[in-house]
């Protein structure tokens, strides 16, 4: 990979250094150098929960990110157009365009694309356990939590409405995927202000295995808020608390987290400046 990119950089003529990702977060380093030899873009090796991470900690430079998905799930770049082979991946870097892109937080936590609560959540947690990663387990993890899958109680306020129901999982969702071009939030936009949110509610077993495989991963949910007999809620918004009483377990970005019981959720508007593939 380090050769691919400082062969490909260099045929471009771009200057560069390449540093490598912490597992704290802690990126005071690339900020000091940021702000002392005037570097411009930076370019993610890695997953959501790292493009999380560093855009994070640097998105108050200006500085334009890049993401050259290296990660499990890979949501956010799939999202904004950017293929998972690294070569088309650097494409995207250099003839790709920079656009503000929204983010959101979590009580006083930080999120790019998604934070999902329950069922998604609880694979995450398992996920990050598990001794091998890829595809494969991920799929072998989520078969065996469909056949265990437990719904929680929620109570939401969101657009002055309140409503309360038990739901296998909830996700707060600025792009339109989990990753691996699983679709969950289907009139998702990176950049329109607003957060999507996809509450698959408790019914039979049977029946969530078709609303999942046709509605959600399929993207065919469309927008129900006004109807709380469908399977699925679907709403968007700017935000919104959740009081979460039965402490479903939380992912954020793909990265498992402590669950709390109260979540105040609000979108963070044309936060960052993401490279994303041309039109």
């Amino acid at each position: 990979m380090e050769s691919l990119i400082r062969q490909r950089t260099e045929a471009a003529g771009i200057h560069y250094e390449i540093m490598p990702t912490v597992a704290d977060g802690n990126y005071e380093a690339v900020r000091q150098k940021i702000e002392k030899e005037q570097f411009t873009d930076i370019i993610i090796c890695g997953g959501d929960g790292t493009v999380n991470q560093v855009v994070h900690s640097l998105a108050d430079t200006k500085v334009r990110f890049g993401i050259i998905p290296l990660g499990s799930g890979n949501g956010l770049a799939f999202a904004a157009g950017i293929p998972k082979a690294p070569p088309k991946a650097l494409e995207v870097i250099f003839k790709g365009y920079a656009q503000l892109t929204d983010a959101f937080m979590i009580n006083n936590r930080f999120a790019c694309m998604l934070c999902g609560l329950g069922f998604d959540a609880a694979i995450a947690h398992q996920f990050a356990e598990a001794p091998r990663r890829g595809l494969g387990t991920y799929a072998s993890l989520t078969t065996k939590h469909f056949l265990l899958a437990k719904a929680y109680p929620f109570s939401i306020h969101a657009n002055n409405f309140d409503f309360s129901t038990e739901a296998y999982l909830v996700s707060i969702a600025n792009s339109n995927q989990f990753g691996n071009n699983f679709t969950i939030a289907p009139q998702a936009v990176l950049s329109d202000g607003l957060l999507d949110v996809v509450i698959v509610k408790k019914i039979a077993k049977p029946l969530l295995l078709i609303t999942v495989m046709k509605q959600v991963l399929a993207g065919q949910i469309k927008k129900v808020e006004n109807s709380m007999k469908s399977p699925v809620i679907y709403f968007q918004t700017a935000e919104l608390t959740i009081q979460n009483a039965g402490h479903a377990p939380m992912h954020i970005d793909g990265d498992p987290c402590d669950t709390e019981e109260q979540l105040t959720i609000k979108v963070l508007p044309r936060y960052f400046n993401l490279i994303q593939a041309a039109e």
